[in-house]
């Protein structure tokens, strides 16, 4: 029997928890962020980012293929020892927190800027977490459902976004490459915050219910993130002008306020009201994944001791700092810099390692 045959994922839960993990909240200021570094062609770069992110997930699906009944920390304690697969629990731990802390920040203060702005941030942060510690205490299963689900209602947002390009002035697209290739080579860097997050493979590889077709779905996932950033780029590159889409934080809202309905004023802060449970995938199965590692670490199959541990400490430290929005900035950038090397350069590295390994046959392998 399959050791974690009893929390299989479907295929299509598979794709949507990567897909809504890596956009759930990056769209909102992707568009700010591209024309600073590259004008209004910094849509180009999210076609080049896609291709690279591609090609490191893929590596990442190659890694597992070595050792498809495990996780990563299964297959390091298998290659390289029992030590190298606690260090990875620890770090692949806390870089997972990291994650799914950045986005409940932002969330946090992107709710109290637009929703609740009397209510305090350590409320809001109580209120996101309840649900949170529900639907992650129930397993990969229930939270791979509810993901499903997120995704699903939540197909009407391109039409919402349609609807405000009857403003639009197309000719704020060109010209196309003004700026030249440098600084759109650089917008990349920029832009690797808004596609960290294909490294859940490493965890979620062994509970696909059909391993076979994990590189269909991280391609297809990716595919559908590039597809949502360029939708969302290009409305907002049309919509503002090149100077005016600079004056905001997240144009990806400021440009709803296009829209005019009779029974609603404000059609932004219904959609914000909505997205809050969009934001929710943004940290969520990172979280989820953090307590994963931390009970792997220990010995424990269940991970809801270590989950409420990990509400409490959350709560607490949130009672004595909150970030700013400048601080969940800078966040950001730190999770793009350190997410850069843990998913893009430490695959590669351990894939010639892996290849190395067993071309040499350097040994036997050891077990756990």
């Amino acid at each position: 029997m399959k050791k974690y045959a009893y929390n299989e994922i479907t295929f299509m839960q598979y794709i949507f928890l990567t897909f809504g993990m890596v956009v759930s909240i990056s769209f909102l200021a992707l568009p700010r962020v591209l024309a600073e570094k590259a004008g209004v062609s910094g849509w180009i770069a999210l076609i080049l980012c896609w291709a690279i992110t591609l090609a490191a997930s893929l590596i990442v699906i190659q890694v597992m293929k070595r050792y498809p009944d495990g996780t990563i920390l299964d297959l390091l304690t298998r290659y390289l020892g029992k030590w190298a697969g606690k260090a990875g629990a620890i770090l692949f731990a806390l870089y997972f927190f990291f994650y799914g802390y950045t986005g409940l920040v932002y969330t946090v203060l992107i709710t109290k800027q637009w929703l609740l702005p009397q209510t305090s941030a350590l409320l809001l942060l109580i209120l996101l977490l309840i649900p949170t510690y529900v639907i992650v205490r129930s397993g990969l299963r229930v939270l791979g459902k509810f993901v499903e689900m997120v995704i699903l209602i939540s197909l009407w947002i391109p039409l919402v976004y349609l609807l405000s390009l009857k403003d639009a002035h197309w000719l704020h697209l060109l010209p196309i490459l003004d700026v030249g290739w440098k600084p759109l080579l650089s917008a990349i860097s920029n832009t690797i915050y808004f596609h960290v997050g294909f490294v859940t493979t490493f965890i979620l590889y062994p509970f696909l219910k059909h391993k076979q077709k994990a590189a269909k779905g991280i391609i297809i996932s990716y595919t559908l993130t590039m597809l949502a950033y360029l939708f969302v780029t290009i409305a907002c590159f049309a919509y503002f002008s090149p100077d005016e889409i600079l004056a905001y934080n997240e144009p990806g809202i400021n440009i709803l306020r296009s829209l005019e309905f009779k029974f609603i004023e404000r059609i932004e802060v219904l959609f914000i009201a909505f997205y809050v449970i969009i934001f929710s995938l943004s940290w969520m199965l990172p979280l989820y994944l953090c307590v994963f590692c931390t009970s792997w670490l220990f010995g424990k199959e269940d991970h809801r001791s270590h989950l409420r541990l990990l509400w409490l400490f959350i709560v607490v430290g949130t009672y004595f700092f909150m970030p700013t929005y400048n601080q969940s900035a800078q966040m950001n950038d730190a999770l793009g810099k350190i997410g850069f090397y843990v998913e893009y350069v430490f695959p590669g590295c351990l894939l010639i390692y892996l290849y190395i390994h067993d071309r040499l046959g350097w040994g036997k392998h050891k077990h756990s």
